[in-house]
């Protein structure tokens, strides 16, 4: 079956759902790759890259899609394109089906099987195919850069001999995929971070990042993540108005504010007010991650930079991944081909759609000339957050039982071992020659003794500990040393063995003693 990518053509849509690299992969999964004249060349991947990847280079789109078992793409087809599918083609792109039912009809009517990339899953094993994290990422780190390019200071705080610079304050609304970016992009260059989201279980998550998570002082049972699909769920009025109390409150403080909420298949909610946009200090930059449905800041234009009456710049950009063409494209291509290995089980070329498949299932829209949207819950449930039972205080006299049970087994244990050993010694003692009592009796302390010695010490102490006592009990090499000119000739292969034995111990043991010493050492 052969693979092809049309040019994007929507305008300002930079990025390609094929690179050389993933055709490469492609192609070791059985299939021929197509793609477009100029397809890639907004992204740096000319032509000429293609053809030396294997790659046949269709002139126009037309061509390709007749071409083509399996169209590949990346915005959301148009009807035009659409109509251009055949029976039993399959089509791999965004597609926002909740949206686009007409499309989806369409699509259907015309026997295509059509992929969303969007509705791809959020289970462990689907993580390689989110193409929405993918975009996400580059989404969340792009803001910050944008935001750094309309904010008229550093984001890091300085000391020179002009005077002190004071660090840019970041609030970050969601703490999302792309929210993580930004966090991880905003602390990177020096700004104070700050974080918000509506699920108090991501605040370690942010705080690992360096930034400071804001809590509200107001609990709310949210959702399982595993019943939302790894987005949060909408909040109730009350959990609203305390978030957006908090938010007029930091207003005045921020420098940089970068949204990032939305619920799927929802307009976004409005987070960041009028009135909080007038409070803030002019000079301030906003970026609305959610514009594309409504934005969280009302006042936002789509594909807009605007500057309010206080100064404050609004920033409502939909294309960040487009801004960053080359990489939004490696990855997204990547995310493709990690679906094609998928629908590829024998790596023959050959599409296998298995609806019984979670992660086919639920990225599938339109199957075999019916609508298969919206799909059922996933089988398997990879991020429910786990209920941790609360743990019993026990009362001082319930403490104080507990050791003295603990004790009286411990003390029934030993004791027990020492009359089976007891028992044992002399067993072996009214068989045995009394010169043979002697030595053995030293040998059962010697390794009673060591036991108890090595066993009592912390783990965290067994390499060094070892390393010194492993050199100092070598010390049996002298008794090796006193039996090596025995006039047996088994005896001596049994000493010479022992001092080669009892070398690596003395030797290795200080030698591993000097290393770890040397780990403590400036150089």
């Amino acid at each position: 079956m052969k693979i092809g990518t049309p040019k994007e053509v929507l305008e300002g849509e930079a990025r390609v759902a094929m690179t050389p690299d993933s055709a490469r992969q492609l192609q070791k999964l059985g299939y021929e790759c197509a793609i477009e004249t100029g397809a890639g060349a907004l992204a740096g991947f000319s032509d000429a890259l293609y053809k030396e990847a294997g790659v046949e280079v269709v002139k126009t789109a037309a061509a390709l899609f007749k071409a083509c078992d399996i169209i590949a793409k990346v915005r959301v087809p148009t009807d035009a394109e659409v109509k251009r599918l055949s029976e039993g083609q399959t089509l791999i792109s965004f597609f926002n089906p909740a949206a686009n039912e007409k499309l989806m009809e369409l699509a259907a009517s015309k026997g295509a099987n059509v992929i969303a990339m969007e509705m791809v899953p959020r289970i462990s094993r689907a993580q390689k195919m989110d193409a929405l994290s993918s975009m996400a990422n580059i989404a969340g780190y792009r803001a910050v850069i944008e935001a750094g390019n309309n904010f008229g200071r550093f984001f890091t705080g300085q000391i020179t001999a002009a005077g002190k610079v004071p660090p840019a304050k970041v609030l970050v609304v969601g703490a999302g995929v792309a929210g993580l970016a930004a966090i991880g992009t905003a602390t990177s260059l020096g700004a104070i971070t700050y974080a918000f989201d509506v699920r108090p279980e991501v605040a370690e998550q942010v705080e690992s990042m360096g930034a400071e998570f804001v809590y509200l002082d107001f609990e709310e049972e949210q959702q399982d993540g595993a019943a939302t699909g790894g987005y949060a769920a909408v909040s109730s009025p009350e959990f609203a108005a305390a978030q957006l109390a908090k938010f007029r409150e930091l207003a005045p403080d921020m420098d940089i504010v970068i949204t990032t909420a939305l619920i799927p298949n929802r307009e976004a909610p409005e987070l960041w007010t009028e009135d909080m946009v007038q409070s803030m200090k002019p000079g301030s930059v906003i970026v609305d991650l959610a514009a594309e449905k409504g934005g969280n800041c009302k006042m936002t234009v789509m594909d807009e930079k605007i500057v309010t009456e206080n100064g404050v710049t609004i920033i409502g950009y939909t294309d960040f991944p487009s801004r960053m063409a080359a990489q939004a494209s490696t990855l997204y291509a990547t995310n493709i081909r990690h679906m094609m290995t998928d629908l590829t089980p024998e790596k023959d070329g050959q599409i296998n759609h298995n609806m019984e498949d979670d992660v086919i299932r639920g990225a599938t829209v339109t199957f075999d000339k019916e609508i298969t949207f919206p799909p059922p819950p996933p089988k398997v449930k990879a991020i429910a957050a786990q209920k941790k039972e609360a743990v019993k205080e026990l009362t001082p006299e319930e403490k104080r039982a507990a050791e003295t049970a603990a004790f009286k087994a411990q003390t029934k244990q030993q004791v027990g071992l020492l009359a089976i050993g007891g028992a044992l010694l002399l067993a072996v003692g009214l068989v045995a020659p009394a010169s043979f009592m002697q030595h053995f009796i030293v040998f059962v302390l010697s390794v009673f003794i060591g036991f108890q010695v090595i066993w009592g010490v912390a783990h965290s102490l067994h390499t060094p500990l070892m390393a010194v006592t492993n050199a100092i009990s070598s010390i049996i090499i002298l008794g090796a040393l006193m039996q090596i000119g025995s006039g047996s000739g088994l005896v001596i292969l049994l000493a010479a063995l022992s001092v080669f034995m009892a070398g690596i111990n003395i030797f290795g043991g200080f030698l591993v003693t000097r290393r770890m010493l040397a780990m403590f050492q400036k150089s």
